[in-house]
């Protein structure tokens, strides 16, 4: 009796500990558990052992058997369930269908100049904690945990949370950090820390850096999710600036292995209060469900097994470019990007996906075109006297074209430039000091005479034919424009460049023109085709 109840005792610590402090999924397809329980059974049979000599008595036969079927569920089922071999299929289809897309445009709508994104994660960690330095109190006591972008009130904008530095900084703040900060994706010099939310302090008590039971895992694992996977801890505000931790829930679709996500938790940063949806019932402003690990695996899984597990010819193989970014699309959707490559490839893609950051609806845009590497190194060397460096592309839709957009940076992280490259010919190259020099170079290249790249840029431009007032030019760059008022026409300054035209550069005063423009809300406007009624230019 005496043997018994110390066996039980120890039982019941040792599991307590592997709970509190391991905290293992216990659910079908996870492991984790097993591994602790074998090893705690392992104890008491050394245990047993002790006070029984080599008998062999009824717990050790009780004690054997479990052991030998945890270790088969451990090691041999997973193998069984899981592995590619068998289950090519199933990895394959993760993903879901993947639908063709066919209009770049009706997926990423058109951007303002003022919408595109040149502050990267590594600027806005930079930019962060030059904030947290200048409060030396504050600095002293908490960091900046991980920028993740998001949409807020319409606005795109890098957010991180402040989190303990340590235990004794926890213990001396145990009702949590004061605030988080928030850097404009499209300003860089819109930085600000949020201490306050409706004139009510931010108090951070639930995080990944706190401890016990304000540890942020351990509070959702004893809430209710003992046996439920969660994982991808998120920080994001709602449209009011209140911080939640966003946590993706998931199953295992294929055995022990295939991540799928099933529905999100949202966490009270203060009172811990735990809220769970489905993917379809989650609030609009959480931006994203589907962790970007879970969606690489999944593509990668489904360009790999495209004829099954047994395609040593690498046929019709496609991976993923190097890394993922994350674009906003008609009515502010958030999609995972990515460019497909064949297996084997170098910097040629053969088209690229977008997976909705919610829903995981994913749609394929064949098109043969540079990845994201390629199109750093085009940028890079347009102005590789200066040695600058390109932070990772975004994607945008310029003119109807799929286009990278990028900061380049000094060596000390400082954004002196924007450049753009056409994801299809990454040879076409646009920089500028600002967005919208940028934006007027990458122009004149696509309108670079023997450019085949096909632009819509006409379908919403708008057209106007005047008389010259005043035209002059100005070297930027390396570029020529040449700036133009019309009669009548004084609250707007037309800029265009040889590229455009060959008409332009020997336009005169009160000559006659036409000009496509893109309707703009700034005073300089775009010309996209230019047309001098004059001159009647033709080759023989």
């Amino acid at each position: 009796m005496k043997k018994s109840l110390i066996l039980s005792i120890t039982f019941l610590i040792l599991s307590s500990i592997v709970l509190y402090f391991m905290m293992p999924t216990i659910a079908y397809g996870f492991n984790g558990w097993s591994m602790a329980l074998t090893c705690i059974l392992g104890v008491l049979f050394i245990f047993e052992t002790s006070f029984t000599g080599n008998d062999i008595t009824t717990f050790k036969k009780i004690n054997i058997g479990l052991i030998t079927g945890l270790l088969f569920y451990t090691f041999v089922l997973p193998f069984v369930t899981t592995t590619p071999i068998l289950r090519s299929k199933a990895y394959r289809n993760m993903i879901g269908t993947v639908k063709m897309g066919e209009d770049f445009s009706s997926q990423v709508a058109p951007i303002s100049t003022d919408e595109i994104r040149i502050v990267d994660e590594y600027t806005a960690s930079r930019l962060g904690d030059k904030v947290l330095g200048s409060i030396p109190s504050l600095g002293s006591q908490a960091y900046l945990g991980s920028f993740s972008i998001q949409n807020v009130k319409g606005q795109l904008y890098w957010v991180a949370p402040l989190l303990h530095s340590g235990f004794f900084k926890w213990n001396n703040n145990k009702e949590g950090t004061p605030g988080y900060v928030m850097v404009s994706a499209t300003n860089e010099r819109d930085v600000k820390l949020v201490q306050e939310v409706n004139n009510k302090p931010v108090r951070i008590k639930y995080q990944p850096e706190a401890f016990f039971t304000t540890d942020l895992s351990r509070h959702i694992y004893f809430n209710g999710y003992v046996t439920q996977g969660y994982d991808d801890y998120s920080f994001e505000v709602d449209d009011e600036g209140n911080p939640h931790w966003i946590i993706t829930l998931y199953d295992r679709k294929v055995g022990f292995s295939g991540e799928n996500a099933k529905g999100v938790l949202v966490v009270d940063v203060e009172t811990g209060a735990l809220h769970e949806y489905s993917i379809e019932d989650a609030p609009k402003w959480i931006d994203r469900i589907q962790p970007e690990s879970f969606i690489v695996t999944q593509l990668d899984d489904w360009g790999e097994y495209v004829h099954g597990y047994f395609n040593f010819s690498n046929e019709n193989k496609l991976t993923t470019t190097k890394g993922m970014s994350l674009v906003y699309g008609v009515d502010n959707r958030s999609y995972w990007y990515t460019g497909l490559t064949s297996v084997g490839g170098d910097e040629g893609t053969v088209g690229f996906v977008l997976v909705d950051t919610r829903t995981k609806e994913t749609i394929w845009y064949k098109q043969v075109g540079a990845t994201e590497q390629a199109a750093r190194q085009s940028a890079m060397g347009k102005v590789q006297e200066k040695r600058y460096v390109a932070s990772f592309p975004i994607t945008y839709n310029i003119t109807g074209i799929p286009t990278y957009v990028m900061s380049l940076k000094d060596n000390a992280g400082l954004i002196k430039m924007i450049a753009m490259v056409s994801v299809e010919d990454y040879t076409i190259v646009g920089v500028g000091n600002n967005i919208k020099e940028a934006l007027r170079s990458y122009k004149n290249s696509i309108n670079s005479k023997g450019n085949s790249i096909h632009t819509n840029g006409y379908a919403d431009s708008k057209s106007i034919s005047s008389v010259v007032e005043r035209i002059s030019k100005d070297i930027r760059n390396g570029n020529t424009n040449y700036y133009l008022l019309l009669k009548d026409q004084n609250s707007k300054l037309f800029v265009g460049s040889s590229m455009i035209s060959n008409e332009l550069p020997i336009t005169n005063v009160n000559d006659s023109v036409r000009i496509f423009y893109d309707e703009s809300s700034s005073e300089l406007i775009d010309i996209v085709s230019f047309d001098n009624l004059m001159m009647d230019l033709k080759s023989d």
